[in-house]
């Protein structure tokens, strides 16, 4: 689509040649289109089975609201830190994604909490009991073997020294295991 200009009596074909341009020139605009930063006053949000989550982009603030379970129907910040790790473990029970953000919205509320979770034992403590064996795989006490062996295989690809994790929490994965498949 070209512009025709009438000037002197001759027919003048003018924008022809920017025609071509216009891929071009939309091509560039969008990839500036988000040159001006991020929008204030957007959010994230996800859903599980578990967890409906919200992320704020401008303050970095999460807020949820337990779906299922034994805290179904609170939202997060009413949570004290144990029942926070108590809804942690009934989500890696069932529901993995939930389990992921709960975990990061525990990161960003009480950026210690791993430390506090896998404190290392004073030397020379008693063995470890199958009540601590479930809570470092997650499980609520009672679980099956399956379900032993699917919070080690899944822990033990996170927590493994050759993938980043420590000596320390791959060793208490092991024995969690073996103390609940009485090995």
């Amino acid at each position: 689509m070209a512009l025709l200009i009438l000037t002197e009596g001759r027919i003048v074909l003018f924008a022809a040649p920017l025609l071509t341009l216009v891929p071009v020139l939309r091509r560039v605009r969008s990839m500036f289109a988000g040159a001006g930063g991020p929008v204030p006053g957007q959010t994230s949000s996800a859903e599980t089975p578990f967890l409906r989550m919200s992320l704020n982009h401008d303050t970095g603030a999460m807020t949820g609201t337990v779906l299922r379970g034994g805290f179904a129907g609170l939202r997060l910040d009413e949570l004290g830190r144990t029942q926070l790790l108590d809804l942690l473990r009934e989500c890696r029970a069932a529901d993995e994604e939930g389990a992921r953000l709960l975990e990061a919205y525990l990161d960003r509320t009480d950026p210690d909490w791993r430390d506090r979770v896998h404190k290392h034992p004073p030397r020379g403590s008693a063995e470890m009991t199958a009540e601590e064996a479930y809570a470092v795989l997650g499980l609520s006490p009672g679980a099956d073997e399956t379900a032993i062996r699917a919070a080690h295989r899944r822990l033990m690809q996170q927590m493994h020294p050759d993938r980043g994790g420590s000596d320390y929490l791959a060793t208490q994965i092991n024995r969690a295991r073996d103390v609940l498949l009485k090995r």
